[in-house]
């Protein structure tokens, strides 16, 4: 486990490019099972979670070729079928989240799918019923091995059919997006996500020969094909490195320019900053924040507290509630933080309260935020990174504090963010890395 150093308070000026977005890259790269053609995927960033499924995918017999830094190749046409009941199969696919999308595609071209319990961040409950169930409803059969955290679907064939999802789960509407491109017959998704992400892998899967309708909204229609062929597919941009990097620019008071964010695709996250009185502005396809010394939070007509909380796309993204909290922190008024998907997702806030900020827990999902104008910066301290968004949170307010500080445990923030110290140092961070 790695160790950051930080020395705060000091300001920043650069250039800083987000890395592919995260998220999109794991749907994208299970998405490479479902043809024995090549398929070209670039922007892919070069961090943990990310790593770990490519190297589930070679173990499972998959050709990967990396042709150029952050492009890699991919021929699923050898898969081993025989690795899905292997012991290093169980050890790699629980180590891992995103695992759980290699599911889909396994179903749909091979007829069988399984996967041990997948890791991933300890934010709460994270079921993977909306999955199972969407499967089958497809007509596959369910196999539970509750010893052993082992689950598994197998079908001779699926067959199209309407369904209602209990929840606009991402992962779980990929997954069924996936199984149903090679159903047989027409498969309507109500109540589906509709995130970027999600519309990138359905046009990636249009370009591979599938017939999905409804893109960008939550009723999709997949008429189901026999075969899809190879493709070549550019990953967007990390929205949430981007709004990283805004609460970064205004904790510090820092003039940072991020670069090639793929403004129209962040929907209304400019915007929830600048509840905050952030300041910022779009350049092109570039988002210019501007040295801010203050920034005060607006109120709603009725003088009511600001809320900020997540909801399914195009509501704001629960991965940028960690950010949002801490840039609130320095803000000129009060927030209240209603985190209404993860129940342990806010439980970092006592390191925040360590350092001087004053937050009070409400309960699980909810935290009021009382802001400091900046007339008392945060104190450093030493903490440990519980997951990758309230890693990256730590981090700002490591940066923006007085005094050094040390944060263990930045695998977690290695998980998401790519060579983040490098970036951070080339605009003007004193971080160290320490093994």
């Amino acid at each position: 486990m790695g160790t950051f150093k930080i020395t705060g308070g000091k300001k920043l000026k650069g250039e800083i490019t987000p890395q592919g977005a995260k998220n999109e890259a794991l749907q994208i790269l299970c998405a490479t099972l479902l043809t024995d053609q090549p398929v070209t995927i670039e922007n892919v960033p070069d961090i943990i979670d990310v790593n770990k499924l490519i190297s589930l995918l070679e173990s499972l017999g998959v050709g990967v070729e990396k042709t150029a830094p952050g492009t890699f190749t991919f021929r699923a046409n050898n898969v081993d079928l025989d690795y899905l009941t292997s012991t290093g199969f169980r050890k790699k696919g629980s180590a891992l989240r995103g695992s759980v999308m290699i599911v889909g595609p396994l179903l749909a071209r091979f007829g069988k799918g399984y996967i041990p319990k997948p890791g991933g961040d300890k934010i709460g409950r994270r079921r993977l019923d909306t999955h199972f169930d969407g499967f089958q409803k497809l007509g596959a059969s369910l196999r539970i091995n509750p010893d052993e955290e082992f689950y598994g679907v197998e079908a001779d064939k699926l067959t199209g059919t309407y369904m209602l999802l209990d929840e606009a789960s991402v992962t779980g509407t990929a997954n069924i997006v996936m199984a149903a491109v090679l159903a047989e017959g027409t498969t309507t998704i109500y109540n589906a996500a509709c995130e970027p992400y999600l519309q990138q892998l359905c046009n990636m899967l249009n370009r591979m020969g599938a017939k999905i309708t409804g893109i960008g909204s939550n009723l999709l229609t997949i008429e189901g094909v026999s075969k899809l062929e190879g493709t070549h597919h550019r990953l967007l941009p990390d929205m949430i490195e981007v709004g990283s990097w805004i609460g970064l620019a205004a904790m510090t008071g820092s003039e940072i320019t991020i670069k090639n964010v793929q403004y129209d695709f962040l929907g209304i996250i400019p915007n929830v900053f600048r509840k905050l009185g952030i300041q910022l502005e779009r350049k092109g396809d570039d988002i210019f924040v501007p040295a801010q010394e203050h920034y005060e939070v607006q109120s709603f007509l009725d003088g009511s507290i600001m809320t900020i909380s997540d909801a399914p796309w195009p509501g704001f993204t629960p991965d940028l509630l960690s950010i949002m909290l801490v840039v609130a922190t320095q803000a000129r008024g009060s927030v209240l933080i209603h985190q209404k998907m993860f129940e342990s997702r806010l439980f970092f806030v006592d390191k925040l309260i360590d350092m001087g900020a004053q937050i009070i827990l409400c309960d699980p999902h909810r935290a009021t935020v009382i802001g400091l104008d900046k007339k008392v910066n945060l104190r450093a301290t030493t903490m440990t990174s519980p997951d990758i968004r309230a890693g990256i949170s730590l981090l700002i307010a490591a940066l923006s504090a007085d005094g050094t500080s040390t944060i263990h445990n930045i695998d977690q923030i290695d998980r998401g963010y790519e060579n983040i110290d490098g970036r951070l140092k080339a605009i003007g961070a004193q971080i160290e890395r320490i093994s």
